[in-house]
């Protein structure tokens, strides 16, 4: 980030991945759409793209990689913002996204660091994507359940982050490969409290926490488990539900940290905008760990 105006600044973001669903269109999709979630988090509006593509030249099809382009331009035009060019390179794994730029009002921005304590904690996005990706891997899905999935992360987070500002969210982040604790986490320390959390089985995608407890696991699940453990009080969330909350995200929703005050009209505009929510938690003076689960609000 830098500024260009007093009152303005530059947001940059790049994120790029291999294919999470078997569509080309739909991964371009969900490509764009996660690479320009992190201007989305910032509170900003994304301005210009930068594609970002490594394909394998001799087992690509042209007209499949036309379709991952497409799909690409179609979300970046819903977004309203404007493909400027790219870079391409042979390589042996498919890989697409974007380098994304936008503009922040400085007096607008959202950073992770600036949650204070009594403020609650909403959540934008169902969660189980890294899960249900797994399980369409390994053909355990259906095709309804590849339905539902490709649409929570095809869907942009603009309307999420609209809110947020015109409300007056303190913080925010989106949730992504370090799943929710990891984000959760990551908020926390920044901003020098404890998020006491109220997970539940609806915030996630339906089977998720099924088919995470019959072993249908991203290997990036075990990695955040070890990595953020540490910080969480476990509480009496069950396995399967502590489980699902280091499920890394792909395309996630919103963490936003708002004034209890402010709940409701918040949660209100977001379903004048059609966004699900949930509340996940609350902020609470720094304890021993930077999580806290506990079962129901």
């Amino acid at each position: 980030m830098f500024a260009y105006t007093r009152g303005e600044a530059w947001v940059q973001t790049i994120d790029f991945f291999t294919p999470v669903v078997d569509d080309p269109y739909d991964y371009g999709q969900i490509a764009a759409a996660n690479a320009l979630s992190d201007v989305y988090a910032m509170g900003g509006k994304p301005l210009t793209a930068l594609g970002v593509l490594c394909y394998p030249e001799q087992t690509l099809p042209p007209e499949v990689l036309r379709e991952i382009l497409r799909g690409g331009q179609d979300k970046m035009s819903e977004a309203g913002v404007s493909i400027i060019g790219g870079h391409s390179v042979r390589d042996a794994e498919l890989k697409f996204g974007y380098s994304v730029t936008g503009v922040v009002k400085r007096r607008q921005l959202l950073t992770n660091a600036g949650v204070r304590r009594g403020d609650v904690i909403v959540l934008t996005k169902p969660l189980g994507t890294g899960i249900l990706a797994t399980a369409l891997k390994h053909q355990k899905l259906q095709a309804t359940q590849v339905r539902k999935l490709t649409r929570s992360m095809a869907l942009l987070n603009r309307a999420a982050s609209e809110a947020a500002v015109e409300f007056g969210a303190r913080a925010a982040t989106d949730v992504t490969g370090y799943g929710l604790i990891g984000h959760a986490q990551q908020m926390a320390d920044a901003s020098g409290v404890t998020l006491r959390m109220f997970p539940d089985r609806d915030w996630f995608l339906p089977s998720a926490l099924e088919l995470a407890a019959a072993g249908v696991q991203p290997g990036g699940l075990g990695t955040n488990r070890s990595f953020y453990e540490p910080g969480v009080d476990p509480g009496d969330v069950t396995d399967t539900v502590r489980d699902g909350l280091y499920d890394p995200q792909t395309s996630g929703g919103l963490l936003i940290a708002i004034p209890a005050r402010r709940l409701e009209t918040l949660r209100a505009a977001l379903r004048r905008r059609r966004v699900w929510s949930v509340l996940a938690g609350k902020a609470v003076q720094r304890g021993r760990f930077a999580i806290e689960l506990r079962h129901g609000a």
